[in-house]
């Protein structure tokens, strides 16, 4: 069963869903830009089962707060004080995209409040690894305000996203989409090979792997999470 709820973080109010066990362990999915939490209702039923999962809209997404101000240091710093706000001392974190990178960068930043880390179609942070841009073909529950801002950082990373990859403890699965999708697949290796316990599979179905295929990519993390 689904349930949705709102906190204040910051300057901003986040809403979320959650699906399991309210004392199971907690398990924290991010999704892309442009996207929201309902980008993972299917994955987060499954792994409900297994799990308390709670699903963010991050700032400018969905029902959360379109506050004009964005950029991946403040979605990670929403995200860790919603982990202080729900009191999530460590959590499995799973990241769609966008999602990815502000997973990536708060497992850098703050090792002791990730167990593991799940990085979905997540470009990575070398110059040049955008997904090519489509305009939206109707109304959109995102600030289109955000596009630009997180475009340009993913296009020309800071340079510390990369350095600070080593830093990253927490046990790290990479899922990419493979030759489908929009997202250069080539530098994929070469983050997984600067993370120190990093392994990379291929499922395909493209960008939105956990959307075509969201039985293989919960089955990918629950094996991950109980290995």
């Amino acid at each position: 069963m689904e349930d949705q709820s709102v906190v204040d973080v910051g300057d901003v109010r986040l809403a979320y869903r959650t699906w399991g066990d309210p004392f199971g362990s907690p398990v924290v999915l991010l999704h892309g830009l442009g996207g929201s939490s309902a980008s993972w209702e299917a994955v987060g039923t499954r792994l409900g089962e297994e799990w308390r999962v709670y699903a963010i809209d991050l700032r400018g997404h969905g029902e959360s707060d379109w506050p004009d101000e964005y950029g991946f240091e403040q979605m990670r710093d929403d995200v860790l004080e919603f982990l202080d706000a729900c009191e999530l001392d460590r959590v499995g974190l799973v990241g769609h995209s966008m999602g990815g990178v502000v997973a990536y960068l708060l497992a850098e930043e703050h090792a002791d409040r990730v167990e593991r880390l799940v990085l979905v179609e997540t470009p990575p942070p070398f110059p040049g690894q955008l997904v090519p841009e489509s305009g939206p073909t109707g109304p959109v529950d995102y600030d289109e305000n955000a596009v630009p801002a997180v475009r340009a950082q993913i296009g020309a990373p800071e340079p510390r996203w990369e350095e600070e990859l080593g830093q990253i403890v927490a046990p790290t699965l990479m899922i990419a989409g493979g030759p489908e999708s929009d997202m250069p697949q080539g530098r994929l290796p070469d983050m997984a090979s600067l993370i120190p316990d990093c392994r990379l599979i291929t499922l395909g179905g493209g960008h939105q792997v956990h959307r075509r295929h969201p039985d293989q990519v919960a089955q990918q993390i629950t094996e991950f999470f109980t290995s």
